[in-house]
């Protein structure tokens, strides 16, 4: 006979079912979370198939229209368009992982200290109120002109840039994941079964690890996927603006600048690259959706 599954894990399995029940009963998530993954498909597999170099110049080529050689055309130099996009789509997309991971979790983490701890609460609501009446944007262009120099020397360009715009989002958007996790800790930590294990001798680490932040995943995944619609806008604002990553770097930002130059000549080149950020964001927005209707058992009922 088969060995019985342990009683916990079998409600734990049903309810994951049921979120993913819930998940793709929501058509927007199921199609944003379908194009999200053909995009990611797309860009990080895409070169393997699409062998061009995006940074080969070939001046006889210049200024194409689509045809089979150059599906989206090429740019002023040459370069092929569609290279250029699946190139600066592994950017943009690796900056909003990366920056999302900041995010989340440095807000997981003043969340749950906010909500856990009482003395430890005010000062840390008081700088999550100190940093959300910043204004962001110009925050994140005093850091690129403060310290896109002295990174860049200390790890090259494109590295230096990279941590500076990853470090530089992820410090300014944690703010509404740590206001969401200390609202739902201080309602945990007030629950039968933490009361219980605290009675029980549970330390701190213990009751955060294995009662509190079981139960905040939910909230911090849609805080999650909503993270990396803000972070590849951001970026891509920010090299837009000429802030960002070096000329030479194609990402879709970048892409934008260029072709906005030669917008009345050839408008498609501003097509593509918007449109990757477009169904990028769209994508993700639907998804973190889709979450937050599933992970609420209130709206699954």
């Amino acid at each position: 006979m088969p060995e019985p599954r342990p009683p916990s894990a079998v409600p734990a399995l049903s309810r994951w079912r049921s979120v993913w029940k819930a998940f793709a009963r929501h058509r927007g998530a199921l199609l944003g979370g379908i194009t999200f993954l053909f995009i990611l498909l797309a860009v990080f597999i895409g070169p393997l198939v699409w062998t061009l170099d995006p940074g080969f110049a070939d001046l006889r080529a210049r200024n194409q229209g689509a045809s089979w050689a150059h599906p989206f055309g090429t740019d002023n130099l040459g370069r092929d368009t569609l290279a250029r996009v699946m190139a600066g789509g592994q950017i943009s997309i690796s900056v909003g992982l990366a920056a999302m991971a900041l995010s989340i979790g440095l807000g997981t983490l003043i969340g749950v200290l906010a909500g856990m701890f009482g003395w430890l609460d005010g000062p840390l609501m008081r700088l999550t109120d100190l940093f959300l009446s910043l204004p962001l944007l110009p925050l994140l262009l005093v850091m690129m002109l403060l310290f896109n120099e002295s990174l860049s020397a200390l790890m090259g360009p494109e590295t230096g840039t990279f941590v500076l715009i990853v470090s530089a989002i992820g410090l300014t958007s944690w703010m509404p994941t740590a206001r969401i996790v200390r609202g739902d800790v201080l309602a945990l930590k007030e629950r039968e079964f933490v009361l219980a294990a605290r009675s029980m001798g549970a330390s701190p680490a213990r009751l955060i690890t294995r009662h509190i932040l079981p139960n905040v995943l939910s909230p911090i995944l849609v805080s999650a996927t909503l993270g990396i619609a803000t972070a590849i806008i951001t970026e891509s604002a920010l090299s837009f603006l000429g802030f960002g990553f070096p000329p030479d770097f194609a990402t879709w930002g970048q892409l934008l600048k260029d072709a906005t130059i030669y917008l009345q000549d050839y408008p498609e080149r501003v097509i593509w690259p918007g449109l990757a950020i477009s169904l990028t964001v769209l994508s993700v927005n639907y998804m973190g959706d889709g979450l937050r209707d599933a992970l609420d058992p209130r709206a699954r009922r």
